[in-house]
Order: C-alpha cells, then sequence, then structure tokens
C-alpha cells in the first residue's frame, strides 16, 4: 500500500506512538504477574502480556511493510512515555489495577478519535489493537472486589485516578503539540479544532467510567 504524502506522517506517528505504548502494557503486565496476589491472576496477566507482545509484533509488521523502521517511528515517543510511568508509579497492586484501567482507557479513546481521519487499513489495526480489552476487564472485575471488600479503598484509588488523567492528558497535550502531523490529526479529531476540544472528550469518557466503579472523577 502507497500512503499518500498527507497521511504518511500521521499514520507513522500514530503507529509508532501507539507500538511503543504496547511494548510498555507488555512489560507492565509481566511487572503486574509477579506481584499478583493469586496464582489466577499471575495466570491471566501473563496471558495479557503475550497478547500485548503479538500486538505490538503486528505494528511494527505494519510500519514495516510500508517501509518505515519501526525503531524510527517509535522514537519520538520513548521519553515521554517513559517519563509519565516514571512520574506515576503504583504504590500497590491495587493501584497498577487502577492504572492500567484509566491508562489503557484513555488511550483507546485517543486512538480511536485519531484513526478515524486515517486510511481504512490504519484505522483497522488500530481498532484491532485497542479493542482487545483483557487487561481493563481485568482490572474492573478486582478492582470492583476490592472497593466492595473495604469502601475506604475507593477514596485513595479516586484520588489515583485523578492523578492519572491529569498526567496523561499533560504527556498527550505535549506530545501532540510537539509533533505536526499529530497535532494536525488532533484537530480533526475535534470538533472545535483544537487540543482542547480532544482534552474534553477525554475527560468526559473518563468522568463516566470512574462514575461506572463508584469513585469520584
Amino acid at each position: 500500500m502507497t500512503l499518500s504524502v498527507v497521511t504518511s506522517p500521521a499514520v507513522i506517528d500514530l503507529i509508532g506512538v501507539l507500538a511503543y505504548g504496547e511494548l510498555v502494557s507488555f512489560e507492565r503486565s509481566a511487572s503486574d504477574a509477579v506481584l499478583a496476589p493469586s496464582l489466577e491472576d499471575k495466570i491471566a496477566l501473563s496471558s495479557m502480556a503475550v497478547s500485548e507482545f503479538h500486538h505490538f509484533e503486528a505494528l511494527c509488521r505494519f510500519l514495516k511493510d510500508r517501509g518505515v523502521d519501526p525503531l524510527v517511528a517509535m522514537q519520538p515517543f520513548v521519553e515521554p512515555l517513559n517519563t509519565f510511568h516514571n512520574n506515576m508509579t503504583p504504590r500497590d497492586w491495587l493501584e497498577g489495577l487502577a492504572k492500567t484501567y484509566v491508562g489503557d482507557a484513555i488511550a483507546a479513546d485517543f486512538y480511536r478519535a485519531m484513526s478515524v481521519h486515517l486510511d481504512a487499513e490504519t484505522s483497522a489495526i488500530v481498532n484491532e489493537v485497542v479493542q482487545d480489552s483483557q487487561r481493563s476487564t481485568f482490572a474492573v472485575e478486582r478492582l470492583r472486589e476490592a472497593i466492595a471488600q473495604d469502601p475506604k479503598v475507593g477514596g485513595r484509588l479516586a484520588l489515583w485516578g485523578r492523578r492519572l488523567m491529569g498526567e496523561m492528558i499533560g504527556q498527550a497535550t505535549l506530545v501532540a503539540g510537539s509533533r505536526p502531523a499529530l497535532r494536525d490529526l488532533v484537530a480533526q479529531a475535534s470538533s472545535e479544532q483544537a487540543i482542547s476540544g480532544l482534552v474534553n472528550q477525554l475527560t468526559v469518557a473518563h468522568s463516566r467510567r470512574m462514575d461506572a466503579l463508584g469513585l469520584a472523577s
């Protein structure tokens, strides 16, 4: 497939940041599996890690098939994504699950909003990757169980969720603003033709998800 000159930079950036995000998700799932409180949870998280690495490989193949070096495509996003994860290190198992729930959902909303303005093949692979919601479903089940057992946990996780949302929006705005192709794509995805419009969309969706858990957003 030959990409147009106009869409090519946006495709490279979007797939590049998604690919590195999946690589980091693989690392997170593998690390969370070590801390899992039960064998059942350990197996589930290990399985998710394998799935996320397969996503990473598929995205790399997508780039290579279009003559793009995946390492080059991912490189601009290594530092900002690493900064986010370093700044928001969970203190325990539950905060790790909340980070998974909040982070994966916001990222999925972002990628979906961007992908609809690109070619059909790019949109298809983006949706294929972000629709695999194993991690989020697992996190929601465990978080609800924990909150039901100890309602005090909810307050701490609500505060953590707000911090995660703020940090993610800050990093997303910084990255999109520094990449012309992504900045233009964000403008297309937002009804307000600005990054602030997309931020508002992401914030509203985040609030609904937190409400579904019974947590203040």
